[in-house]
């Protein structure tokens, strides 16, 4: 087992000043390291919060900074442009990434690399249940919120609504707008739905079901085989009854797994330690219901074929998860 008896800063520090570390298009200093993770209203954005802090407090030298996004793609963009050091993607997003597919076509990030499999982020699509929307092919021609443009549940949307003979966007009166504004329009009854890939329980999904009559639909059936079979990254996951309000009933739906991602030049020692930290210090986290979604025996499983950081691979290696 590897030794860490100095102190982090030491990658970067020497007697008389802080020098930069390699990451990205020059990265930042080793101490000072900017974390974007999503929304307010997300459980990303209280559990990136709370990573900043174990890894503040847990590692010395180093200062996590963790702010609010529009999420896995914007997150992305601003690490390929040496603008981030740490982010959030859901495995899909980084899969796209890696390889210049979808949002990033042409634009491949090579060096994107994972930290840690963390939980799986299902997709939750929001209708109001006074509006007859038995199924997502009767979005047809309604005023309907996919996500802001270029974010994950936008993303998600152009994959999952031509499935069900929706052509997007044309085929709706699309409000690319944020989660927050989402419930606005759904309480003003400017959409009648909105779609949320986010992590349970979801704070926009409550509102929207306990203030405005929201109803969730499911995705299963033939369309869910299409998409796992297009999108190898999809996963079978349960939304479990009254896991919201007007939810009597489980809802089938599909989801991919969250990633904690860096860039390949982050020092080995630095990826290593940060990884150590999280996983022997999980029960530190805020005490979140997500906290409990993540699974240190799958840690280094369902990563949509990004590699693992070198330093991140050490760990798992020698902790017998790889």
């Amino acid at each position: 087992m590897r030794k860490h008896s100095a102190p982090l800063a030491a990658l970067c520090v020497s007697a008389l000043a802080l020098t930069a570390c390699e990451g990205g298009d020059g990265g930042a200093d080793a101490g000072d390291l900017r974390f974007p993770t999503a929304s307010t209203t997300g459980v990303i954005y209280p559990l990136g919060a709370s990573m900043a802090n174990l890894w503040n407090s847990e590692l010395e030298g180093v200062s996590v900074s963790s702010e609010a996004s529009n999420g896995g793609v914007e997150n992305l963009n601003l690490m390929a442009s040496g603008d981030a050091d740490i982010t959030f993607a859901t495995a899909g997003i980084a899969y796209e990434a890696l390889h210049g597919e979808g949002t990033f076509e042409d634009r491949e990030y090579e060096g994107l690399r994972v930290l840690a499999g963390l939980y799986e982020n299902p997709n939750q699509l929001v209708v109001r249940s006074d509006e007859g929307i038995g199924s997502i092919a009767d979005l047809e021609g309604r005023n309907f919120a996919p996500g802001a443009t270029g974010s994950t549940p936008e993303v998600e949307a152009r994959a999952i609504l031509p499935v069900y003979g929706v052509d997007y966007p044309d085929g709706i009166n699309a409000n690319f707008v944020s989660f927050d504004e989402a419930i606005d329009l759904m309480r003003n009854r400017q959409v009648d739905g909105a779609l949320i890939q986010a992590g349970l329980p979801n704070a926009a999904v409550t509102e929207m079901t306990s203030t405005v009559g929201g109803e969730l639909l499911p995705i299963d059936g033939s369309e869910r085989d299409q998409l796992m079979d297009e999108y190898p990254w999809y996963n079978e996951f349960t939304i479990e009854a009254d896991t919201y309000d007007n939810q009597p009933e489980d809802i089938e739906t599909i989801s991919i797994k969250m990633l904690l991602l860096v860039d390949e030049d982050m020092d080995d020692e630095l990826a290593y330690q940060l990884t150590e930290a999280f996983w022997e210090n999980l029960n530190q986290l805020d005490e979140q219901s997500v906290v409990e979604q993540i699974d240190p025996d799958a840690a280094a499983q369902d990563l949509g074929e990004v590699p693992l950081h070198d330093g991140a691979a050490e760990y798992y290696e020698e902790n017998g998860q790889l």
